[in-house]
C-alpha cells in the first residue's frame, strides 16, 4: 500500500545522542544475558521528554540462532528509525508534511509485520500499565484548533493512556497548559471500558469524562463536544504491535497510534 522507503546508512556523527545510545544498547545486548538486563531511562525526544527503553533481544522459536539474531536486530533498527522520524513533530497532532507521514507509516507497517505478540488480547499483561503517545494520525487543524484555543492561548501537553486489564478499564489523560491563566496546568480525563472482540481487537465503550481544574473547564465548555470528538476512544481498536516498550494500534476511524511505555506512578 505504501512504498517502502530505503535509507542510506548513517554514521554515528549524523545520529542524535539518544539514537546513538540506543544503538549501543542493542550492540551490548548481544553479550549480556537476558536475566541481567536492566531498563534504562533516556533523555528527550523532540519537544517532549520521552522515556525510551532499551530493546530486548528475543530468540525466534524454530529458527537458528544466527537467523534469530539477525531478525531481532532488524526489528530494533526499525524502532530506531521510527523514533528518529518522530523527532520534532509534536506527535503529528498539528499536522506533518505528506512525505514525513509516508515515512512514519511505512516504518509502522514494517514493525507491524514483525509483531512479536501476534495475539495480544490473549496476553493483555503486555498491554497493562501506563503508556505515552508519541505519534497519532489524529490531527487538530483549522477551525477546531482555533476554537479550542490551541494556537496561542492553550498548549497541548502529554497524552497518557492507563490500561487496567484486571478491571477491563482504560483511562486517557490529556494534559493542558493555559498561558493566559498564569500558566495554569490542567487535564482532560476520559474513562472507558473494553472487552475482547478477537485475538487482536478490543471494543471500547465511553463511560465518563472530567476536566480539572474548573477554570480549564470554563475555557473548554463552549467547545467541549469538539474536544471529546477528538479524544474519545469509543469504538474498536486493533492492537497491531506490542512489546516491552512500544505499542501500536489502529482504530475503527482509520487512525494510527504509537505509544511508548511510561513508568511514572504520578500518572496512573
Amino acid at each position: 500500500m505504501i512504498t517502502k522507503l530505503v535509507h542510506s546508512p548513517l554514521s554515528d556523527s549524523h545520529l542524535s545522542p539518544l539514537v546513538c545510545r540506543t544503538m549501543n544498547i542493542v550492540k551490548l545486548q548481544r553479550f549480556i544475558p537476558v536475566i541481567n538486563r536492566s531498563r534504562i531511562n533516556t533523555s528527550r525526544f523532540g519537544d517532549k521528554p520521552l522515556w525510551f527503553r532499551p530493546f530486548t533481544i528475543i530468540k525466534v522459536a524454530g529458527k537458528s540462532s544466527g537467523y534469530g539474531l539477525l531478525e531481532d536486530e532488524t526489528l530494533a533498527q526499525k524502532k530506531i528509525e521510527l523514533f528518529q522520524a518522530l523527532e520534532g513533530i509534536n506527535r503529528g497532532i498539528f499536522g506533518i508534511p505528506s512525505g514525513k507521514k509516508l515515512e512514519i507509516e511505512s516504518l509502522v507497517e514494517q514493525l507491524e509485520s514483525q509483531n512479536p505478540t501476534p495475539e495480544p488480547t490473549l496476553e493483555l499483561d503486555k498491554v497493562d500499565g501506563c503508556w505515552r503517545l508519541v505519534y497519532s494520525t489524529i490531527s487538530i487543524l483549522g477551525s477546531r484548533r482555533t476554537k479550542l484555543g490551541l494556537r496561542d492561548f492553550i498548549s497541548l501537553g502529554d497524552f497518557f493512556q492507563i490500561i487496567d486489564q484486571a478491571k477491563n478499564k482504560a483511562v486517557n489523560v490529556v494534559k493542558f497548559n493555559a498561558k493566559g491563566l498564569t500558566m495554569l496546568s490542567g487535564e482532560l480525563t476520559i474513562e472507558a471500558s473494553f472487552k475482547i472482540a478477537s485475538k487482536t481487537r478490543v471494543d471500547i465503550t465511553f463511560e465518563k469524562s472530567t476536566i480539572i481544574p474548573d477554570q480549564l473547564m470554563n475555557v473548554f465548555r463552549k467547545n467541549y463536544d469538539i474536544l471529546l470528538s477528538i479524544f474519545n476512544p469509543e469504538g474498536w481498536l486493533d492492537i497491531t504491535y506490542v512489546d516491552d516498550n512500544m505499542r501500536i494500534g489502529r482504530d475503527d476511524k482509520g487512525n494510527i497510534f504509537v505509544l511508548e511505555r511510561f513508568e511514572d506512578n504520578s500518572n496512573s
